[in-house]
């Protein structure tokens, strides 16, 4: 059969694992990302693969995927939350709209983004404002870098913000999250959740927050005073980790 090529996408720590932010593999016409997968674990260390998920054309993806020529494919450790990126004000996005999500590089402004969210019929508006802290596993921290997997992130965000909608009955979620360099007290994510009724508020906020920080493609790296290091990301939910070793049909 005709060979094909993939375009790989590695994110925070795997980077450094491939070597390299994107390469070019070559592989069998039909294969599958499992094939994918145990073919760069038989040039890398198989055990930095285990319990990553893999997004295929910013989709997420399981192992028995079939591959086709051109499609991008990104290895995505456990996220740390936590196209092209959103850098809209964000607080226009949340003007009278159900919902609100961006990926910004600019300050997040909390007071504004609060603020746009209300709305007369609104009896609660619950807030999340991650802020960087000073110091983390004893250690003292001098800065934050945020990197995404962009395209798909957005999506991932968008589709969080429908379902918290319909799950809690809230009427409006915004979600915005800072990438590049933060400094110490700034924000790196806003979740805003208005509604009539206060407990669908704080449900739907602490769901949002829980679950981004598990699927959202979005890493962390953490600079201290003796060192830097890629945060230890929340292991991904069984239906998305993906692992090398799976069975050699990809199923």
């Amino acid at each position: 059969m005709a060979d094909m090529q993939v375009r790989v996408l590695a994110f925070g720590i795997l980077k450094e694992w491939l070597g390299a932010a994107a390469v070019a593999v070559e592989l069998r016409e039909a294969a599958t990302v499992a094939d994918l997968l145990r073919q760069l674990a038989s040039t890398h260390a198989a055990r930095d693969l285990r319990g990553i998920a893999i997004g295929v054309n910013a989709e997420f993806a399981t192992a028995g995927h079939v591959l086709h020529e051109g499609d991008e494919v990104a290895l995505l450790p456990p996220v740390s939350g936590g196209g092209a990126t959103r850098t809209a004000n964000a607080s226009e996005q949340s003007a009278g709209e159900p919902t609100a999500v961006a990926l910004v590089r600019e300050r997040i402004d909390s007071e504004k983004l609060i603020a746009a969210a209300k709305s007369a019929e609104d009896g609660a508006v619950v807030v999340f404002d991650g802020i960087v802290r000073n110091h983390s596993r004893g250690r003292r921290t001098l800065y934050l870098d945020y990197e995404a997997y962009e395209e798909m992130a957005l999506r991932q965000m968008q589709e969080l913000a429908e379902e918290a909608r319909r799950r809690f009955a809230v009427r409006h979620v915004s979600i915005i999250h800072r990438l590049g360099r933060l400094e110490i007290g700034e924000t790196s994510v806003l979740i805003v959740v208005a509604s009539a009724h206060r407990a669908a508020a704080f449900e739907a906020n602490r769901w949002l927050i829980d679950t981004l920080k598990q699927t959202v493609p979005i890493w962390k790296k953490e600079t201290f005073a003796d060192g830097a290091v890629w945060a230890d990301g929340e292991p991904f939910p069984a239906a998305l980790a993906v692992d090398p070793a799976e069975s050699k049909d990809g199923n």
